[in-house]
């Protein structure tokens, strides 16, 4: 089995690599060694100064559900403080990193390769913050899950610009945390610790790096694959199996009936195939309530397109119940999700989503992999 060095690894051998002076670690549960060392005791071990820690969405302990946090704290393990980040841009942003008295902000957390996953947002934003402190920033690189070689979806409109999504990148951007970095642009001093043994083409069971879950959803590297196109769910009223052992594997509805599962087959859509389930999720969305949906079973990855699967399955929930599926809510989710307005005039109008999918592309740009 193949050993990807990831860049904390890097870093960890060799401490010259992060530059020197005081560094401040933004990380979570990711953030480990091939031995499931936690960075932020793998540095300081090797003779690196960090003297703070900085958590994103979940919290530095990966405890919080979704849009939650963990708030400051002190790190019983390292004694260091923790700074929360999470909501946290500008002005605001800036007050909490100069508060923690760092020359260098590193950042160390697994990203799964969707535009709306927060994490590479964390980094944009923090990027943004050492800018305008002066600071240096470096990213301690990590496989992209989902591998190299593809990217779909349209890109993000601006004028939709969120946390889910500040720059305008596709849906499935096949891009690790260290080319965004570089593909962003912003005028930062920037090192990127890159990973060794890596190639774009790569499974992550090919990288022999243990799975850690990115957050509380996000359990196996096979949910990772589906969630650039079931994420689009959280924007409806349809359940993306939150409360569940399989989220976003996982798609259903109390008004969904024997139709729904035989409708998908029939689309023939590449690499996945639709079996009926009934499931009762325990928190989130219909909790306690009986659901009829589909598992989604990958069978094919290379033929399997996230995005347009996601595409088909918001059409069929809307051919099938006209009356029933709702999207939306008070902060136009569904269209920070998809990135622009697109995708819920057409479920307005009845039209067919997949429309609006391109075809897949390959990254271009700032790639540092082959």
């Amino acid at each position: 089995m193949p050993h990807v060095r990831t860049g904390a690894e890097r870093l960890a051998a060799d401490p010259s690599l992060a530059g020197g002076g005081r560094l401040g670690l933004i990380t979570n549960p990711t953030g480990v060694l091939p031995d499931l060392t936690p960075t932020a005791d793998a540095l300081p071990a090797a003779g690196v100064k960090l003297t703070a820690l900085f958590g994103p969405e979940h919290g530095l302990r990966g405890t919080a559900q979704a849009d939650g946090a963990e708030g400051d704290t002190v790190d019983e393990r390292t004694g260091l403080p923790v700074f929360d980040t999470y909501r946290l841009s500008g002005r605001e942003l800036d007050r909490v990193v100069a508060a923690a008295g760092v020359d260098t902000l590193v950042f160390d957390i697994a990203d799964v390769g969707a535009r709306f996953y927060t994490y590479v947002w964390t980094m944009y934003d923090l990027m943004e913050s050492a800018a305008r402190l002066g600071l240096r920033f470096v990213v301690l690189d990590r496989p992209n899950p989902l591998g190299g070689t593809v990217e779909e979806g349209p890109p993000l409109d601006p004028a939709y610009a969120s946390f889910v999504g500040r720059f305008p990148l596709p849906l499935r951007h096949g891009r690790t945390a260290g080319e965004l970095a570089g593909l962003f642009g912003l005028d930062v001093d920037l090192t990127v610790v890159t990973m060794e043994g890596w190639r774009r083409d790569m499974t992550f069971a090919e990288t022999g790096l243990p799975w850690v879950m990115p957050s509380v959803n996000m359990p196996t590297p096979d949910t990772a694959l589906v969630y650039p196109g079931t994420g689009l769910i959280e924007g409806t009223n349809f359940s993306e199996g939150r409360g569940t052992t399989r989220p976003f594997e996982l798609v259903g509805a109390p008004y969904a009936d024997a139709r729904f599962a035989p409708a998908l087959a029939a689309l023939g859509l590449p690499g996945v195939r639709f079996r009926e389930v009934w499931f009762t999720p325990t928190f989130h969305k219909h909790a306690g309530t009986p659901v009829r949906g589909v598992q989604l079973h990958v069978h094919d990855r290379e033929a399997f397109r996230p995005v347009l699967t996601g595409l088909a399955l918001l059409h069929v929930a809307r051919t099938l119940y006209p009356d029933d599926l709702r999207w939306q809510g008070p902060d136009l989710f569904l269209d920070r999700l998809w990135g622009s307005g697109t995708l819920s005039r057409c479920l307005e109008e009845g039209a067919d989503p997949r429309e609006l999918c391109p075809p897949p592309g390959r990254p271009e740009g700032s790639l540092l992999y082959r």
